[in-house]
């Protein structure tokens, strides 16, 4: 068989490219399939470990095997910690516990143990027989903390220095134990004897001073701890109200027992906002790698809860059965009444649960809020009761048909602008979380007063 040459993409003439190309995703599917070893090598030299984690991503599963295999003990650690959720086990899977173990050893604590929580609890086992005590002793403390709080998102690896030093003595500590810190730190933080932070410095702070000045003249003090069993809702609000870099993370006792850094919020606000977008669209976590049965799953319980919505609205119209029958034009002009109801309402709902994830609708915040939306659904349905009545008047030569559906048309609106805000609110307080079931809720509302309004108007005018 004719060897198939395999070339390297050519370079983008428009400007640099942020990210992974999809020449080079092209490139390395080519040389993968012509097991073209010295091409993907080539091709993926110069990747960034974000981008590596994206190449494997794009691969279908036997080409990101054949990659990981031929790649081996050079695969870069930091590769793992920007590698989807999704994947971790399938790719633990193909390098195997011994080469899982010794990347996991050159991660950061906090990435090493995020990778870790998301294996099976075989692999687990396997990887933690073949790393160093002190690893094992951390990745098992954290499984113990909370899933989703600081715990399980914080830094081990703090630097840590007595109230009684002066900056030469930090600065000494610091290059001679560089081996044992962390790579990349913003924060230095000063424990009392009992190993509970006092106080903290930004590193840029220490270098700008002499040898000879006390640790304690740079400190500041009253920092902001937070508790290991936090949720990580709450730490990422926390860095976001006070323009945090990094925060201390304390156990029961106050003692220090690791740092929460802004690289790791980052993170959280990301996966926090892709998890209130999927629950709002009634879809639990999930994506493209997920199979397809257990996708189906996990859509089928929200599916039937809005079957169940849907037969609620269904019994309203058969109500007005008879009306139906007598005016055929309410059965075409029903479902824009019911459609302008339910999306007024997906807007209020969006900007509702948005606010309460941000602790914005505290206090009398919350009655301006629903006031405004109240107003604001009031002043749309005027304007589309006028837009939508004339239509139908002139579409069906009966002013009394476009009455009717103006009339409906601001008292759907305005119970969607009203309910949009009660409905996450309500939830909120009853301890349910509003991104899930705020939908469910609105939906019957809208659809429910929405038909309920405009047939109800028809029987009473019309007939």
């Amino acid at each position: 068989m004719a060897e198939v040459e395999t070339r390297p993409p050519e370079p983008e003439t428009e400007g640099e490219v942020i990210g992974l190309s999809s020449s080079l995703v092209r490139g390395v599917e080519e040389a993968l399939d012509n097991s073209d070893e010295e091409s993907v090598s080539e091709l993926i030299s110069d990747l960034h470990p974000a981008d590596m984690a994206d190449l494997l991503e794009s691969l279908a599963p036997a080409q990101r095997e054949q990659l990981l295999e031929q790649i081996g003990q050079t695969l870069d650690p930091e590769v793992l910690s920007y590698l989807d959720s999704d994947l971790r086990e399938d790719v633990a899977e193909t390098l195997g516990a011994k080469e899982v173990a010794r990347v996991l050893k050159r991660l950061e604590s906090d990435d090493a143990l995020e990778f870790f929580e998301d294996l099976s609890e075989e692999l687990r086992t396997q990887v933690l027989a073949r790393v160093p005590v002190t690893i094992r002793r951390l990745l098992q403390e954290g499984l113990e903390y909370p899933e989703d709080s600081a715990g399980r998102l914080m830094q081990r690896e703090v630097v840590v220095v007595p109230a009684i030093w002066n900056v030469g003595e930090t600065i000494d500590y610091m290059r001679s134990h560089k081996k044992q810190m962390v790579r990349d730190f913003y924060d230095l933080y000063v424990v009392d004897p009992r190993y509970r932070p006092i106080g903290k410095i930004p590193l840029s702070r220490v270098l700008r001073n002499k040898r000879h000045v006390p640790i304690v003249e740079l400190l500041d003090e009253g920092v902001r701890t937070v508790p290991v069993t936090m949720d990580q809702d709450d730490v990422a609000y926390l860095f976001k109200q006070y323009s945090l870099l990094s925060a201390p993370v304390v156990d029961a006792s106050e003692r220090l027992v690791g740092v929460v850094t802004i690289d790791d919020i980052v993170h959280v606000v990301e996966e926090e906002a892709e998890d209130d977008l999927l629950k709002l669209g009634g879809v639990k976590e999930t994506n493209v790698y997920s199979a397809v049965m257990e996708t189906t799953k996990s859509r089928f319980t929200w599916l039937f809860v809005n079957l169940g919505t849907a037969v609620m609205a269904s019994l309203v119209i058969g109500i007005f059965e008879a009306t139906l029958q007598q005016v055929v034009a309410l059965a075409i002009l029903l479902p824009i009444v019911a459609s302008m109801g339910g999306n007024a309402g997906t807007q209020t709902v969006t900007v509702a649960v948005r606010a309460l994830a941000l602790k914005q609708l505290s206090g009398g915040a919350a009655k301006r809020f629903i006031i405004k939306e109240l107003l604001v659904g009031l002043a749309n349905g005027v304007l589309f009761a006028v837009l939508v009545g004339l239509v139908a008047w002139l579409w069906f030569a009966n002013p009394l048909i476009g009455l009717i559906i103006a009339m409906a048309m601001v008292i759907n609106m305005v119970a969607a602008g009203l309910f949009g805000t009660l409905v996450p609110i309500t939830l909120e307080k009853l301890n349910i979380d509003p991104a899930v079931a705020s939908s469910v809720f609105l939906t019957t509302v809208t659809d429910v007063i929405g038909f309920f309004a405009f047939l109800a108007l028809a029987a009473l005018i019309l007939l």
